[in-house]
């Protein structure tokens, strides 16, 4: 796809108003598309776990880029494992077959890193590693989920030649995260959880499990420019990890967020809460092969960001 395609294209931005939509749609509009050809729906006003709602959505529409998503952190999984996997299942599989059936040119399907086995054969995890085993388990209603639409589309590429990509993100994080503590994610529940215990000289933070899981955390803006620029320049539906090749133990990120936000209390590591997955770094050889994706943001730099984001902006949090 030629840029000026992109530029001209009328494109529908699922979950457009979320944490990682916004940042979408920001590089969509430095890209040369005009705010008219973006259609944002939200999901008040169209539920997409509805056929008929993702057939409205999808009509009229060249390329289609599907974010919406029910998400949340470890302890939202635990707690309604059932909800993330039908609403994921059902949002995915819907919004596939209407853009077919309306003769959408291109479907960005954007997976997660969730759907990988819980220790897959190789770190930096590669994309042929997705089936070698089951996800781990906070994760797996919302990871299978979402893999399902790895093989509808390839599926439909073999008997449709419906044209689509699935890039595979990597832990995200950067400013207008979640920082509600029943949908948040690590990095802005520990953000808040310090930020308040400094102002509230608390003498301890407690912490979710050991301390020894390590994650590979990718900035939002280097993520929507990953985006944009599979759907410029990729054409292919199999898998494509989205990351930044860095990975970090959550003990380092702890003390990272720790001093960036003055907190100089004590650290405590509450061992009989799940550390999740033990460890999570992609490889991303792929993404940089066929469309030249590199992320930009060092992690000290995007993690000060984010920080300062949520200090100017924590009423509406």
């Amino acid at each position: 796809m030629a840029k000026n395609d992109l530029k001209n294209a009328k494109i529908l931005l699922t979950g457009g108003h979320g944490f990682l939509g916004q940042a979408v749609y920001d590089a969509l509009l430095k890209n040369g598309v005009q705010k008219k050809n973006i259609f944002r729906p939200r999901s008040k006003e169209l539920d997409l776990r509805e056929k008929e709602n993702c057939s409205r959505a999808v009509k009229g529409m060249d390329i289609v880029i599907n974010l919406a998503a029910n998400v949340g952190g470890i302890g939202y999984n635990q707690k309604f494992p059932g909800s993330l996997f039908y609403d994921n299942a059902m949002i995915t599989i819907n919004m596939i077959e209407q853009a077919r059936v309306a003769g959408v040119k291109k479907f960005v399907q954007v997976g997660t890193i969730c759907a990988y086995p819980k220790i897959p054969p190789h770190i930096p995890f590669r994309e042929e590693d997705l089936w070698m085993g089951y996800p781990e388990e906070t994760n797996a209603p919302y990871g299978l989920a979402k893999k399902n639409g790895i093989v509808q589309l390839e599926a439909y590429k073999m008997q449709y030649g419906f044209n689509s990509i699935n890039p595979m993100l990597v832990n995200l994080y950067g400013p207008r995260d979640n920082f509600d503590p029943n949908h948040s994610h690590v990095i802005p529940a520990l953000i808040k959880r310090f930020v308040e215990a400094k102002e509230k000289n608390l003498k301890e933070v407690v912490v979710w499990g050991t301390g020894k899981a390590s994650r590979e955390f990718l900035y939002v803006d280097d993520a929507a420019e990953a985006i944009v620029l599979a759907t410029l320049k990729h054409n292919d539906p199999k898998p494509v990890n989205i990351g930044s090749s860095f990975e970090i133990k959550i003990k380092d990120l702890v003390e990272i967020i720790a001093r960036q936000t003055g907190y100089k209390g004590k650290i405590v590591y509450d061992k009989t809460k799940p550390d999740g997955q033990p460890r999570r770094k992609l490889d991303t050889s792929k993404a940089k092969k066929y469309f030249g994706f590199k992320s930009k943001t060092s992690f000290e730099n995007g993690l000060r960001k984010t920080i300062e984001w949520y200090l100017e902006n924590r009423k509406n949090n």
